[in-house]
């Protein structure tokens, strides 16, 4: 009986997940998260997309106010709503204007931009003054386009540039400050001992620019075209208010022309919408694989 009270109990065992097996339960929870995440957002962009296909190609006699009408598929699939819609908005004489504009305004863009930011990011770091100029800039990021917009409107019919050589000077200083901070930031992954190296061996500033600064920024050339196109392409402010007197129209503006006369028409507005939509979907899925490149190289240098 002495040795039954005094008898030590045993410890209850405890089970214990390993580290890893716990860490593959919290990557479970947040794959879930994001798989879920991904699902919502890939509806937001495909369930418009669908609505503007099918309604593009739907007949006017088969829109319907309800919801189950506009999301029905149509009855016919046909394309002469996108032929009524070229026809209406003069298509291809909107499209050169347009690709011109946008073309144009991205060639100057690598060009001039990369050049003020190549300038001003390597010699912040030694001369106060341009960082200043860096911040100036970059601030005109923040300046809406209602507030220059009356401005601009006198200032270039003085100068007799409201036509599309004012419209692609505008745009390459809109997208100044946006792509000059991009440009800078893209050159702290590039190492100086390149330029270092370059310049002992004789190389002027300008050579070493042509050279080596400028191929080893093609990533980020393909980020500041597909943003800069993007913005020109979409914009229907800026050739409103400065070419409302010329003939040339970009897409946008036929467009808006184009729905104002057709108010009430989404078949062929919808329609009009898709075929504006295809070449600058081409454009970005060209440079795609650049910018992935750029994302991965900053991610790898950084």
């Amino acid at each position: 009986m002495s040795s039954e009270r005094h008898r030590v109990p045993k410890a209850p065992v405890v089970h214990m997940k390993p580290a890893s097996e716990i860490q593959n339960d919290k990557d479970s929870k947040s794959n879930i998260f994001i798989t879920v995440l991904l699902i919502l957002g890939c509806l937001t962009i495909l369930f418009p997309l669908y609505m503007t296909i099918v309604i593009a190609l739907k007949s006017p006699s088969e829109m319907t106010n309800d919801v189950a009408g506009a999301l029905s598929l149509p009855k016919s699939f046909g394309l002469e709503n996108f032929a009524e819609a070229m026809r209406v908005t003069d298509f291809w004489h909107s499209l050169g204007n347009s690709l011109f504009i946008t073309g144009i305004t991205i060639a100057i863009s690598l060009v001039v931009h990369s050049m003020a930011g190549y300038a001003i990011g390597r010699s912040m770091a030694k001369h106060k003054g341009f960082k200043l100029i860096y911040f100036y800039i970059v601030s005109g990021m923040f300046v809406p386009f209602a507030i220059l917009m009356m401005p601009l409107v006198k200032e270039t019919a003085k100068m007799n540039i409201d036509n599309m050589f004012g419209v692609i000077i505008l745009y390459v200083v809109f997208y100044m400050p946006m792509n000059v901070m991009l440009y800078s930031g893209y050159l702290k992954n590039i190492p100086l001992a390149m330029e270092e190296a370059a310049e002992i061996d004789g190389a002027s500033t300008w050579k070493t620019y042509c050279k080596i600064i400028f191929p080893m920024m093609k990533p980020m050339h393909a980020t500041v075209a597909v943003l800069t196109a993007l913005g020109t392409w979409n914009d229907v402010m800026t050739p409103l208010v400065i070419m409302s007197g010329s003939e040339r129209t970009t897409l946008p503006l036929a467009q808006l022309n184009f729905q104002s006369q057709f108010g009430t028409n989404y078949n062929l507005a919808f329609a009009s919408y898709l075929l504006a939509l295809i070449p600058i979907l081409i454009f970005y899925i060209l440079c795609q694989k650049q910018i992935i490149g750029g994302i991965a190289n900053g991610a790898v240098k950084g």
